[in-house]
């Protein structure tokens, strides 16, 4: 016979009503916070990582590096380093570890909002971007046209508006622009009047360098104010692999120093191309041109801010063309930012550069392999994590909020589990296991919903039949209506009007006035 009695609900458990009022309240805590800490992946034992840490030193010691500017052989043999019977420049190991051993350890990379400034090094692991896509995804063909500096304006514009992007460094190369100069100057203004995060960009000569740092000037509010709290950082590669240094990324090196630009020193080999095709050979030959960078900075400025920016990019050796996705370049990147970690400095690798053409199922596999193994790595700045496609030729509006909302997922594994007496809950089991026998009305599933659980805003969990009658949407079609809606609203004015006109009128800034 059945007990049709209404049960007493219990302390601890609360009504249908309180519930949803609730759930209507922001949660009190993020479930899935960035810079979470990350080292919980370590592909490489401790074995496998000292022997690659030597084989790196052993190149540099022995085979040294190729095509030395006479500037950067003066100053390095003035410290002891020596150039061989080849004329390569070499570092023994004793130079580079006391080298390495004053480096910079971390710096504070500056938003112009205060809000989004944070600590490049540690254990702290940030998702940003980076590419140099000629291509853009158009949201209403969905074929890959070139990139304009409109399209570079609004990349800058929607990242503004997503939270796990900490920075954004230029995605696309504004191909409307033909004059280097001016295509440099006009890339930096489109990320100052589009996001207030902290941006990276490049330089093409050094002779670039001032002239945009001004501008960065005139925008902070005088002379000199930028270098006080540097809110952009130079992308630069000052090593051709197989190991040799670059002429006119040395000359933008030095004067980024002059003039107070954090560095981004990437070193991008390939796989059976500029590098070894083995992974170890590839780590420790990627690992000692990173070095050679990190050396070549501070012999000119010991401590200077600088990310340690190994790459390792895979090519596929059937056809020679370049690989953004797959499980080998997720392990290589995973395994540079322990190697980095290990002599720790600050830490730059790159995710999410899918072959895929399209917002596809190709897409979100590749995407979420390597940046959840960069992440779970440790790496302090995870490149290229948003918006890339088509193995860094193309860049896309979907893709960025697909990629933020997995990034969330990325966060939440970063993580982890926290256990404690209080969220084990011994007396909450014993209650319900000996009461109702459900915990849907428990106080702590209340808290662990809003705590532990993150609920994405883009990806579907409705039943089948609700989804069809609601018009059987993709991804990629909820993204591309949400990215028009976020582009024909947000529409920041980041420079100050008389700082702009004062911009306009020193520089030739193509992007017209009217898109402020």
């Amino acid at each position: 016979m059945s007990d049709n009695r209404p049960r007493r609900r219990r302390r601890g458990s609360l009504s249908r009503e309180e519930m949803k009022a609730r759930r209507q309240l922001p949660p009190a805590t993020n479930p899935a916070p960035v810079g979470g800490v990350g080292g919980q992946y370590k592909p490489l034992t401790d074995l496998q990582l000292v022997q690659i840490y030597d084989t790196a030193l052993k190149l540099l010691a022995e085979l040294g590096m190729g095509d030395a500017p006479p500037q950067l052989v003066e100053q390095a043999t003035s410290r002891g380093a020596t150039v061989n019977q080849m004329g390569r420049l070499c570092f023994s190991k004793a130079l580079v570890e006391s080298i390495v051993d004053g480096a910079c350890k971390s710096f504070t990379f500056h938003g112009r909002d205060p809000r989004h400034t944070f600590e490049v090094g540690g254990d702290r692991v940030y998702f940003g971007t980076g590419g140099a896509a000629v291509q853009t995804l158009d949201l209403d063909t969905q074929l890959y046209r070139p990139s304009t500096l409109g399209d570079l304006y609004d990349f800058t514009r929607l990242i503004d508006t997503l939270p796990n992007i900490s920075w954004f460094t230029r995605c696309c190369i504004a191909t409307d622009v033909a004059d280097n100069l001016d295509l440099d100057i006009n890339t930096a203004y489109c990320l100052m009047q589009g996001t207030e995060k902290p941006v990276g960009t490049s330089f093409t000569l050094g002779a670039h360098v001032d002239p945009i740092v001004d501008m960065f000037d005139m925008i902070a509010g005088g002379t000199g104010k930028f270098a006080q709290q540097p809110f952009c950082k130079a992308h630069i590669s000052p090593v051709i692999s197989p190991m040799r240094y670059g002429d006119d990324a040395f000359d933008v090196t030095l004067a980024c120093i002059k003039r107070g630009v954090p560095i981004n020193n990437i070193i991008a080999g390939m796989s059976g191309a500029t590098s070894p095709a083995t992974i170890d050979g590839m780590l420790a030959a990627s690992f000692a041109e990173t070095l050679a960078a990190l050396v070549m900075v501070n012999l000119f400025a010991p401590g200077y801010p600088m990310v340690f920016s190994n790459w390792p990019f895979v090519i596929d050796l059937r056809t020679g063309a370049f690989s953004g996705g797959g499980g080998e370049i997720a392990l290589l990147n995973a395994a540079s930012a322990q190697l980095a970690n290990h002599i720790g400095v600050p830490s730059g690798v790159a995710s999410s550069m899918s072959d895929a053409k399209a917002v596809d199922a190709q897409m979100g596999m590749e995407k979420s392999l390597s940046a959840l193994a960069c992440g779970l790595s440790g790496a302090n700045m995870v490149y290229e994590s948003s918006g890339m496609m088509a193995s860094l030729l193309g860049a896309s509006f979907e893709a960025f909020l697909v990629d933020d909302e997995m990034l969330s997922h990325v966060y939440r594994m970063v993580r982890g589990i926290e256990v404690s007496e209080e969220t084990l809950g011994f007396e909450a089991m014993k209650n319900v296991i000996t009461g109702e026998g459900h915990f849907i009305g428990e106080t702590q599933t209340l808290e662990a919903m809003e705590r532990d659980y993150y609920y994405p805003r883009f990806s579907d969990r409705q039943e089948p039949t609700t989804w069809g009658e609601n018009g059987a949407l993709t991804m990629q079609q909820v993204t591309n209506t949400r990215a028009r809606e976020i582009l024909a609203s947000h529409r920041p004015q980041y420079i100050d009007k008389k700082a702009d006109k004062k911009i306009r009128e020193k520089y030739n800034i193509v992007l017209p006035a009217q898109n402020r």
